[in-house]
């Protein structure tokens, strides 16, 4: 039972950030799996706190799956840094409910030329805390006689409490700056009321080798959020025929597969992890601003468990990424006759440093 736990654990730490690299604007309130909580030998109420550290910082430019290289070359590229802490406070009701309250603190960077006066580089930030998510988890099958094996279901809601409409100044000239809001990949939010769902599950081969999987889906429905993607200037015609001037309040999922083993106190993770942020939503219209895309990478990471504290680090490594076509690229495609796809910046990889702790 310990192993089982043990690999529940390094799961949670390692699912509850789906953001994913750069411009792609996932948000860092992911999946928060409460695997951790499964014990067949108890059902009385108990508490934990998982706060997982994240960074990460995007720099190279993707036009669907091809880099564009030339952009580091001529010093062009935009650069993000990102730094979050994510709070995820999960109450065990019983052996087979939970509930899980997630609040994200966000600090973010960009630096870019085309965004101020085009000549040199000049920055924005954000900061304040994100979205936050209340989620309820139920384990399917009974944890008392399926302790070798379960799937958790897990529903919530994502409340839009990030500053989506967060303002910076931009650089026009030496003596010149305009107040705007900054781009779509710092803000804290995305401006929607959302609702997710999640799977998650594991098998164990053995006392020390287990597998496991998760799939998270979080669905916005409001279309729009009304913040202007011109950082304080006038939009261009163009940008509003193909409704690229507001920004969009996108859908975003992760997949997640791989196997744990474990040998005393370490627990050694190795998986892929799949994150996207889609072209479309599954409810509600998709026009507006975003990069949707997808990120392939591969996912080992460690555990070091102790009797009330688990430390962990994961480190995401991108093996593929993929700026696809938006709804407004798709626009501007059929009003000019000629196929447009945009770019986005994805980073080389995200490193996450935590600890989950039983209170």
């Amino acid at each position: 039972m310990k192993q089982i736990i043990l690999a529940g654990i390094l799961l949670c730490a390692a699912a509850s950030n789906t953001a994913a690299q750069g411009c792609v604007a996932i948000r860092s309130n992911g999946s928060a799996c409460t695997m951790m909580q499964h014990d067949s030998n108890s059902s009385h109420k108990s508490w934990s706190l998982n706060i997982n550290n994240r960074y990460f910082m995007s720099f190279r430019h993707f036009v669907g799956t091809a880099e564009q290289k030339q952009r580091e070359t001529l010093g062009t590229q935009v650069i993000n840094e990102s730094f979050s802490t994510d709070f995820t406070l999960t109450h065990t009701i019983n052996s087979r409910w939970m509930l899980a309250f997630n609040l994200p603190i966000i600090a973010n960077h960009r630096s870019s030329l085309y965004e101020h006066d085009g000549k040199k580089r000049h920055s924005t930030r954000s900061f304040g805390i994100g979205d936050i998510r209340f989620t309820a988890y139920k384990w399917l099958l009974d944890p008392a006689t399926h302790y070798r094996a379960n799937i958790q279901l897990g529903l919530g809601i994502k409340l839009p409490t990030g500053d989506y409409k967060y303002q910076d100044k931009f650089f026009v000239n030496d003596s010149t700056k305009i107040l705007g809001p900054v781009d779509q990949s710092i803000q804290l939010g995305d401006g929607g009321t959302g609702f997710s769902a999640e799977l998650n599950g594991y098998y164990n081969f053995t006392p020390n080798l287990t597998v496991y999987g998760n799939f998270y889906y979080l669905s916005n429905p409001r279309e729009q959020n009304g913040v202007s993607t011109t950082r304080g200037r006038t939009a261009s015609a163009a940008a509003i025929a193909n409704g690229s001037d507001v920004m969009s309040v996108p859908d975003q999922y992760l997949v997640r597969a791989g196997g744990n083993y474990t040998f005393k106190k370490i627990t050694l993770s190795a998986g892929a992890r799949y994150e996207c942020l889609p072209a479309k939503d599954i409810i509600g219209g998709s026009n507006g601003f975003r990069r949707p895309g997808y990120i392939i990478s591969a996912e080992p990471g460690i555990t070091y468990s102790t009797k009330k504290v688990n430390f962990y680090g994961t480190l995401p490594i991108a093996l593929k990424r993929n700026r696809t076509q938006s709804v407004p690229d798709k626009i501007r495609t059929s009003l000019t006759g000629v196929y447009t796809k945009g770019d986005a910046a994805f980073s080389d990889y995200t490193l996450n440093i935590g600890c989950t702790i039983k209170l």
